[in-house]
């Protein structure tokens, strides 16, 4: 006789198929133990690796100078190539790459670094030994850019002086003119405002301008400071033999002597 399996306990669940061949239970939520039972700690987190202090731009200047004086100390110098990567492995986790690159093209973006630039041979590296040759194509870079920005500054510089001639013309015409305030604004298209700041302005201009050259023709002061000289004659070295013998007195002719024959 075949014997029946024997059907399971009333208390006793029976599992899923998918639960029952899991490898290991699901751990229970902390508020399903018991209150005695120890919940597990949770895993340590691992630190992330230390990165470069926070540095301003005018620090990081300061720090390559003190560690690398050879090539970021005194006047400019023309700089090796991807020297970026030479200084993070000397000085790793000083410089943050932001800060360093900012800074670096600042530095090479100087009007003294361009001169420095057109005029060497050769780049240096971080001990100030020289490297890679400068190339034509980057010397003629600075070059171009040294005129683009001598253009600029002259063009700058006529503008201001234009300025300041149309400023002591109008102080000129100002001091000169018959007409009232109202309407010598209206001529030269001015408000009151700008007028006077305008007038303000060449006053001082004048104030401060250097005195002009005076020719040395004997209109005006002499060098000297004795005051100008009457019909513009030269002045005569002063005769120390006139001043002895007196006005009317005989001339001195030193070793000639009188001539021969006597006296005429």
């Amino acid at each position: 006789m075949t014997s029946m399996p024997t059907p399971p306990a009333a208390d006793q669940p029976t599992l899923p198929v998918a639960d029952a061949l899991a490898p290991s239970a699901a751990a229970p939520a902390p508020s399903d133990l018991a209150p005695d039972t120890p919940v597990p700690a949770a895993p340590a987190e691992v630190s992330p690796p230390s990165a470069a202090p926070a540095m301003s731009t005018a620090e990081c200047a300061e720090q390559l100078k003190q560690r690398f004086p050879a090539l970021f100390a005194g006047a400019p110098k023309p700089i090796k190539l991807r020297v970026q990567a030479d200084i993070q492995a000397r000085a790793p986790g000083v410089f943050t790459k932001a800060v360093l690159s900012a800074v670096l093209r600042r530095h090479t973006g100087g009007t003294g670094y361009l001169i420095a630039l057109s005029k060497a041979s050769h780049r240096l590296d971080l001990d100030g030994q020289p490297t890679d040759p400068v190339s034509d194509e980057h010397r003629q870079a600075a070059l171009d850019e040294l005129a683009r920005r001598r253009a600029i500054t002259q063009a700058r510089r006529a503008e201001e002086d234009q300025a300041r001639r149309d400023r002591a013309h109008l102080l000129r015409d100002f001091e000169k003119t018959t007409l009232t305030e109202a309407n010598f604004c209206a001529l030269k298209g001015l408000t009151p405002e700008q007028l006077q700041a305008t007038l303000a302005q060449a006053r001082q201009e004048a104030a401060e301008a250097p005195p002009r050259e005076m020719r040395h023709d004997g209109r005006g002061p002499r060098p000297d400071g004795r005051g100008p000289r009457e019909g513009g004659r030269p002045d005569r070295p002063f005769n120390q033999d006139r001043a002895a013998r007196g006005a009317g007195g005989p001339r001195n002719r030193g070793n000639n002597g009188p001539k021969a024959g006597g006296p005429r």
